[in-house]
């Protein structure tokens, strides 16, 4: 009821936002039709729930009511951010056109166009800051970011990968770049040293994200950003032998309250890539600034 009090909503986006299966969502929703709190309504596959005009309690004792019951429960507060967010994705038409744009970039030839050529030309925008890349594995991200930015720190808990990033490193001569053994949720990187801090397809190996965020929070400058690249949730299960995935991604709800609970604002997350071939994995990208 307190997410239906200002805005209708489908039952996707209630799902989305609660984090809960269809079937229950619709079962309460059913219930409360029942009792003449809800009305819905029909368009197209969706149907969208509201309160209902003349329900069987005046709104301003609902309203009343409903508000009672929210300071007994501390989720009330992420559950707004989470409404904000699916509105704001039924908002943004042009969101899904620029999906279906990027969908085609690589199926045609075109001599000189490559995702290799468009990462150093974006690189190029980069000012020099200091980067930490967590959980880097291999490392391909930080060498390509040590090429612009003051200072990458890439931290993995691999001492394979770190050796042999090391190496590779005093080979060319990159010497901006340092490889060091460490822990998602506890990587040796003073406080408040490092202007972006980078997860890339690397939280869901994190034995717990909340504190993986909270310790990229903890070595950020006042202002820094945090940058998430993982993948959207899903019920691939063999990903946990194939990849070692611990986590089988993470809903666009979930990254954001994740963010807000450990310290970021002017946080978004969207989903940027989709795959076209089973198990249809789909990459999410989350940012937020340090407050």
């Amino acid at each position: 009821m307190h997410l239906l009090d200002s805005e209708e909503l489908s039952v996707a986006e209630i799902q989305e936002v609660l984090g809960m299966g269809q079937s229950r969502i619709s079962t309460h929703l059913a219930q409360l039709k029942r009792a003449g709190l809800v009305q819905d309504r029909r368009v197209g596959k969706n149907i969208y729930y509201s309160w209902t005009n003349s329900g069987a309690i005046r709104e301003q004792e609902l309203q009343n009511l409903v508000r009672l019951a929210l300071e007994e429960m501390p989720e009330s507060d992420s559950d707004r951010s989470g409404r904000a967010h699916v509105l704001e994705k039924r908002r943004d038409r042009s969101r899904e056109y620029f999906n279906k744009l990027a969908g085609k970039f690589g199926r045609s030839y075109c001599p000189g166009r490559s995702w290799q050529g468009l990462s150093h030309l974006l690189l190029t925008l980069m000012p020099e800051i200091d980067v930490a890349d967590l959980g880097a594995g291999e490392g391909t991200l930080s060498q390509l970011l040590a090429k612009r930015a003051r200072k990458v720190i890439a931290i993995d808990l691999s001492e394979n990968m770190v050796e042999v990033g090391t190496q590779l490193a005093l080979e060319y001569g990159v010497t901006n770049l340092e490889y060091r053994l460490g822990d998602l949720e506890n990587p040796p990187i003073d406080p408040d040293s490092i202007d972006l801090a980078i997860f890339s397809q690397a939280l869901h190996h994190a034995n717990s994200p909340q504190k993986a965020i909270a310790a990229a929070r903890r070595i950020l400058k006042p202002q820094g950003r945090i940058i998430i690249l993982d993948l959207l949730a899903h019920t691939f299960e063999q990903a946990r032998d194939l990849y070692a995935d611990l986590w089988l991604g993470f809903s666009e709800v979930e990254l954001l309250h994740l963010l807000e609970q450990n310290g970021f604002a002017n946080n978004e997350v969207h989903v940027v890539a989709r795959e076209s071939s089973s198990p249809y994995f789909q990459t999410l990208l989350a940012t937020g600034k340090a407050r």
